[in-house]
Parts: structure tokens; sequence; C-alpha cells
């Protein structure tokens, strides 16, 4: 699939077979895309200032968002790996040009496509404002909602730091995470930004490209604080578990793997490359990246806190579909079951839609996520975490791999007494 993404007065020759995205700006008609224009007001309207390869961040993460969102998996000759060719307008695109092929390959670890990027001059870059506000906190971090970004939050605040809370706004999740942002310490200074990508006809829904407009929206904050005025490294924090972060294939067929790489140590490495490239001076930081879901609730900062609001945080990778409840099936879910059962700070009272998942029928034990839960659990049994992991950590830009399989075979021991208690077989 083919897209040519720029604001409304961007235009390229031969280009009338691609799908037309509007970046900062709506669709000028029926055939048209667009993405990004609340975003951009939003950011205007705080008067914030952010550096002008931020701004070009964005642009790219918008248009990869809509391209997820327009190209079917289910039309490309294996029903999943799609090939998305992508001509953007940005303000430096002799710059962007040199990171076309780090861009792909990032995307291409985090969606499992084939991406060709594009750059062409005409981009968006709005004036500074005439009275810039530049924020005082001394980090961001990236609020979603979840348990992971609240554990964070609150750890953050607890440890002295003054974070700046970034959502991306989600429908289900926007008024839990303005509530935890105001009762994070003495209240975090926060920012709801939403893509607001659409693109006409069917939309697919596996979405694995959503975490890098998230952490795009991060890099937008963090270049506008004062102290990166001040010339200063700014840390943006992306809190997520370690287990969910490597994202392990379950089975051999990767029946039940995660739907997300959102911090994976690849993605987050292969992504610093381009933000150093880029002269950004923001670092991607998981401080979890060697903790069990279940150590992160029982290690939180503030217990008093994480006991009052954890059960409101989502986990769920289906959580619209089931009209804002919690599936209790799904792996995150699973995940999740498991850390609240290791934590035992307080009883899971979250309501999942599926409680019972010994029950022996489709939709409980015997649901695809909880199966290939259970084959993963006797992989590990019967020929240890080593094996079970195969190539899963392969790559360069891991680091401490004895401390990530250490981590792991503690999620894998989350996830069995899971299992034990609600009697999987």
């Amino acid at each position: 699939m083919k897209l040519v993404c720029g604001p409304k007065d961007f235009e390229l020759p031969g280009a009338d077979d691609c799908l037309q995205v509007i970046l900062f700006g709506q669709p000028q008609a029926q055939r048209q895309g667009s993405a990004g224009d609340a975003a951009k007001n939003e950011i205007v309207r705080k008067r914030l200032d952010p550096a002008p390869r931020a701004w070009d961040l964005l642009s790219i993460a918008l248009s990869v968002i809509t391209a997820d969102f327009a190209a079917l998996r289910s039309v490309s000759p294996d029903g999943w790996t799609r090939e998305i060719e992508l001509d953007i307008a940005v303000a430096d695109a002799g710059f962007w040009a040199t990171q076309a092929h780090a861009l792909a390959e990032a995307l291409a670890f985090l969606t499992t496509d084939r991406w060709i990027f594009r750059f062409h001059d005409g981009g968006i870059h709005p004036a500074p404002p005439r009275e810039p506000f530049y924020p005082p906190e001394d980090c961001v971090v990236l609020l979603s909602g979840g348990l992971d970004s609240l554990v964070g939050a609150i750890d953050l605040a607890a440890g002295g730091l003054k974070p700046f809370a970034i959502s991306q706004t989600v429908r289900g999740d926007a008024e839990k995470q303005v509530d935890f942002a105001a009762r994070i310490g003495s209240g975090l200074a926060h920012l709801q930004l939403n893509h607001n990508a659409t693109a006409p006809g069917e939309q697919e829904t596996s979405q694995r490209a959503r975490s890098l407009i998230f952490i795009s929206f991060g890099v937008i904050a963090a270049t506008a604080l004062q102290r990166y005025h001040d010339g200063d490294q700014v840390p943006l924090y992306v809190c997520e578990n370690g287990f969910i972060a490597i994202n392990p294939p379950l089975t051999g067929s990767r029946l039940g793997s995660l739907s997300t790489r959102t911090a994976h140590p690849e993605f987050l490495g292969r992504l610093q490359r381009v933000i150093n490239a880029a002269g950004l001076r923001v670092l991607l930081e998981n401080p979890y990246a060697e903790k069990t879901k279940g150590e992160m609730l029982r290690d939180c900062a503030d217990q008093t806190l994480l006991k009052a609001e954890a059960v409101r945080s989502t986990s769920c990778g289906r959580f619209q579909r089931f009209n804002y409840r919690q599936c209790g099936r799904c792996v995150p879910c699973q995940v999740r079951r498991a850390a609240f059962l290791a934590w035992g700070g307080i009883p899971d009272t979250s309501g999942y839609v599926y409680e019972a998942l010994g029950r022996d029928d489709t939709d409980h034990s015997g649901f695809d996520d909880v199966r290939s839960v259970a084959i993963a659990l006797a992989a590990v049994s019967s020929e240890g975490v080593d094996s079970w992991l195969g190539h899963a950590l392969a790559s360069p830009l891991i680091g401490s791999r004895t401390g990530l399989i250490d981590m792991l075979d503690r999620g894998v021991s989350e996830l069995r007494a899971l299992h034990e208690a609600y009697g999987v077989k």
C-alpha cells in the first residue's frame, strides 16, 4: 500500500493512485485520510516550543499510525505481513532521508511489516509561540492508564523526580489518565494528546505501530521542557514490565504471542539511534526491564496509592471490544492477574468478562491465549526456560541477557501460579 502524507497543500506528482493523508489538518475529500490536527492544536494552545525535528518525528509517526489503520493484513499474501510505502513531507527532508533505512528496520521489528520511507520538503513546523511556556519538570513519563505506567509514575514521583505525564488519549482510559496524574505525588503536570488518525474504508485492528506515536508525543514534550532548552538531556520513561516488553513467543507457532513490542529493548534501541542521529537530547528508559509485573507491584514505592488505584487500571488487549471491560483471558490479562496474585496487596476486583480460567470451554481454558500459556508452562517445565526462549534474546541491542532470562523465568513462575490457582489443565 502506498500513502502520501503531508499538509493539505502538499502535492506529489504522479501520486494519484496513493492514499493521501492530511497531516495536522482535516481531510479535503472523502477518499483522504488525516491525522494530528487536534494534537498540533493542543501543543500550540499550551504554548509549547518543541524542537523542529521532534515535529518531523511526529509527522513520521502520524503517517505510520494512519498506514497501520489503512493497510489490511487480511489482503496480504500471507494474511499478515504488509508492504507499506510512505512519502512524507517533513521540514528537514535531507536529514530524514539518511534515516529511512533505520526507521524501516525499527518499524519492521515493531510491526512485522515491510516499510519503505521517502521524505520530501514541505512539512509543517509551527512558528514558535510569542510567549512560549517551558515546563519546569525534569523528565517525561508516558501515562497510558495501564498498570505498569501507573506504577512507573508513582515510583518516579516518590523518588523525588518531577515527571511531566504524557498520555495518548484512548477511549475508555482518558478519565483515569487524568485521575492518576492528579493523585500521584502532589499532582503531575499532564498533557493528553490524540493522534485522531483516520483512513477511508475498513480499518485494520491489530495496531502494532501505536507505540511509535505514543513515544513521539513523549519526545515532543521532552524537547519542550525548560531543561531541554537549557541544553540538558531529558529522560523519557517508557515503563513496562520486562516480561511484556520482551514479548516472548509462547509457542513455536507464536500462538498467543503478545500484541505489542512497545518497550522491547531492540525497538527502543533502534529508535534511540534515530533520536540520537536527529540531535534530540532525549533518552528512552524502561526502569523495569528486568522486573516482572508482580515485582513491580510488590516494590512500588507508594503501596497505599497503588492499592487504591490498581484495579482501575487497564491491561487488556481487547478492552474496547468488550465494552470497556477487561476480558481476563488474553495474555496481557493473564500477566496482570498473575501479578495481582504474586503481589497479594489487595483482591483483584477488576471484573473480568471471563473470570474462571480453569473452566473447560472455548471461552476460558480452551481459549487460544489460555492454551498457549499452558503450552509455554509445559515447555519450560520439560525443556527449561533457555530452550523455550529460542532466539527471543538474540538481538545485539540486548545487553543483560542473563538478567532478562532470570526475569522471564520468574514471570513464567507467576503465570504458573495463576494457572494452578484456577485449575487450568
